[in-house]
C-alpha cells in the first residue's frame, strides 16, 4: 500500500481541527450526561472496528485500556452478543454504535430506539450518539486517507 493519498487532516487542517474541538465538546458531554471513559471508548473501539478503521481502533483501545478496560473484554467487543461480559449499559450501547455505523441500512430503528431509550436517560442517549457520529466521521476520514498503522515497538522485558 505505498499508494500516497490525501490527507485531509494536513490539506485542510481548519476542517481537522474543528472536527477535533467537536470531539472534545463530544467528550465533555459524555462526562456531564453521565457517559464515563470506559462505556464511551467501548463504543469508540466498536465503530471503529465495524467500519475497518484500525487507526482509529488502536487509539481508542489505549484510551480503553487507561480506563481500566481488561483484554478480556476488548477481545469481546466484535462478539458482545455471543458474551457474558457487558452490562445491559454496554450491550445497549454497542447496540446504537451499530446502528449509528450502519445508519444508511436503517437507521436506528424503533427498536432500538425503544431498547436503548428504555436504559439510557435522554442525556446519556444524546451523549452516545454524538459520540457514534464523532468517530464515524473520523473514522471516514482515516480510512479515505489510508493513515498507517505501523507495527508497535517491542517492549523491553523486565
Amino acid at each position: 500500500m505505498s499508494e500516497t493519498r490525501v490527507h485531509l487532516s494536513k490539506t485542510e487542517p481548519t476542517a481537522y481541527q474543528a472536527l477535533d474541538a467537536f470531539s472534545k465538546t463530544v467528550g465533555q458531554i459524555c462526562a456531564a450526561n453521565g457517559i464515563d471513559d470506559r462505556l464511551k471508548e467501548i463504543v469508540m473501539i466498536h465503530c471503529s472496528q465495524l467500519n475497518g478503521c484500525a487507526y482509529c481502533a488502536r487509539i481508542h483501545v489505549d484510551r480503553a485500556v487507561a480506563a481500566g478496560v481488561d483484554a478480556d473484554t476488548l477481545t469481546q467487543i466484535p462478539t458482545w452478543r455471543e458474551s457474558g461480559v457487558f452490562s445491559e449499559r454496554e450491550r445497549a450501547a454497542l447496540e446504537l454504535a451499530e446502528a449509528f455505523t450502519f445508519i444508511s441500512e436503517d437507521g436506528v430503528s424503533d427498536e432500538v430506539y425503544d431498547l436503548v431509550g428504555s436504559v439510557f436517560t435522554e442525556k446519556e442517549y444524546a451523549a452516545l450518539s454524538w459520540a457514534c457520529v464523532s468517530i464515524n466521521a473520523f473514522n471516514r476520514i482515516v480510512i479515505a486517507g489510508r493513515y498507517p498503522v505501523p507495527p508497535r515497538a517491542p517492549q523491553a522485558q523486565a
